[in-house]
Order: C-alpha cells, then structure tokens, then sequence
C-alpha cells in the first residue's frame, strides 16, 4: 500500500481498490471508511478528503469486493455476508495499520460493530456507525423492494453504473441478500453487547432503510456508547445532508476518544 494514492490490495482472497489521504499510519491514527450497500471509494466523494483535513487522521477507503473497480464477488451472496466480511477480510485490511477508528455507513455500519465485538484489538480506539443495522424491519425490506423496481425499471443502474465496474454484481448482491426469505429474521443484536470500545451512532429520523429502533439497540447494549446523534427530517446518507452537525460530532468523537492531541 503506497499511502497518499489510489491503490490496490489483496484481501479475503480478492483484489480490492483503496484510497487514502492525510498523514500516513506512522504520523497519525487512521479512520478507516466502510461504505453502504450500494457504496464505494468513488461514492464517498470529496468526504474522505474532508475528513482527514478536519480531524487531522489518515484516512482509508476502500471498496469490497463486489464493488467499485474491486473484483467481483461470486453471487448469490450469503445472509451473514456482513459478518463474513467483519471477521474474514477486514483484519487485513487493517493489519498494516496502528491506532484505528472505524466510520461506517450503514452495511459498514454494520461490519464495524460487528469487528468490533469479535476481534481483540488494541488499535482500535472507537467506532462511528452512521445509518447502521442490526436486524431485518419491515419498512427496510419495503425501501429495497422499491430500490429493486427503481434499478429494473427506472433509472437506478444507469446512475449506479458509472461508479461498478460490475453493476449488477454490486445492486442484485445487496438486494439478493436482503430480500431472501431467511433475512427476514436476520439479527445480530446480539454482538452489540460485545462492543468494547467507545460508539457514536448518527441516524436520520426519516431513513426509509432503518428505524431509530437500530439507535435504540445500541445506545442500549453497547458498554460504551456515547448520546446518539438523531437528525430531523434526514433520511439515509446524514453525511451528505446534514454535513455540519455530522462533522461537528464526528470531531468531537475522534477528539475524545484519541488520549493525545492530533
């Protein structure tokens, strides 16, 4: 990994691509960038950047397989995908880093918690989940039925399709997995009591994909989480529609839960 470029990696057995910005992993803690479900480096767009100004950490982005211009990944996908991914690919990722936060938005959201109550790690100072879930709701199932019809009738994969290399890899992996009968029970709240470090959760109130049920289940289960940040009227990207208050909390997180000044 040559730090400060658009790179590429070997992790899980796939080729991934990977960006980072801001000092380097010997300078500065890392906050580590997990996108969503239909995410990835590009998608993130001018955030990264931001962030590494802002906080004064390296950043790292990178896609998963299956996203982005990272290798495929072989469909159907299975319904622990996200924990697969937390446990299985992310530990290399990180291994060529020091002190680590992790920022996930929704599926990584997901996959930092579930990182974080699974694996011993001492670089790990905290994590952010923004948009995460926990378990299946009836109103999230709907969004991404309503997604599928966008993509296979409206104009969702010709506005998705420039950021895959692999569009349909990367839109019927997600929805495939999300709308197969066995995810309607799908549930690892369970992992949030494991959660050693301190969290910060960002949710919008009008988020068709997550009610503040999934804030609930984690400012009330993980040892360490810290007041929840619920955003009125803000729907599923908080980063993007509610910059300021995001960034503004955000800093403050990072500020408290690195003991040395950046």
């Amino acid at each position: 990994m040559i730090w400060g470029r658009s790179d590429r990696i070997q992790a899980g057995g796939a080729t991934l691509e990977i960006a980072t910005f801001g000092p380097p992993p010997g300078e500065a803690p890392t906050l580590v960038m997990l996108h969503e479900g239909l995410g990835c480096v590009a998608l993130w767009r001018d955030w990264p950047e931001r962030l590494a100004a802002l906080t004064g950490c390296g950043v790292l982005v990178y896609s998963r397989a299956g996203y982005g211009q990272s290798d495929p990944d072989p469909l159907p996908w299975p319904v622990d995908y996200l924990s697969r991914h937390a446990l299985s690919v992310l530990p290399e990722v990180l291994a060529p880093l020091r002190e680590i936060i992790l920022l996930g938005h929704s599926d990584g959201g997901t996959i930092a918690a579930v990182y974080a109550s699974s694996v011993s790690d001492a670089r790990l100072k905290g994590a952010v989940l923004i948009a995460p879930h926990f378990f299946a709701e009836a109103d999230g199932l709907a969004a991404i039925k309503a997604a599928r019809v966008a993509y296979e009738d409206g104009d969702l994969r010709r506005r998705l399709a420039p950021y895959h290399a692999d569009v349909d890899c990367a839109f019927d992996g997600w929805s495939g997995c999300w709308l197969h009968p066995d995810f309607r029970t799908w549930s690892i709240k369970d992992v949030l009591p494991k959660v050693s470090v301190p969290v910060l959760t960002i949710q919008g109130d009008a988020d068709p994909y997550g009610t503040l049920a999934q804030v609930d289940a984690v400012t009330q289960a993980c040892p360490m989480a810290e007041p929840a940040l619920v955003l009125p009227g803000v729907r599923h990207a908080p980063h993007q529609e509610a910059r300021e208050a995001v960034e503004a909390r955000l800093l403050a997180f990072v500020q408290k839960v690195l003991k040395h000044p950046l």
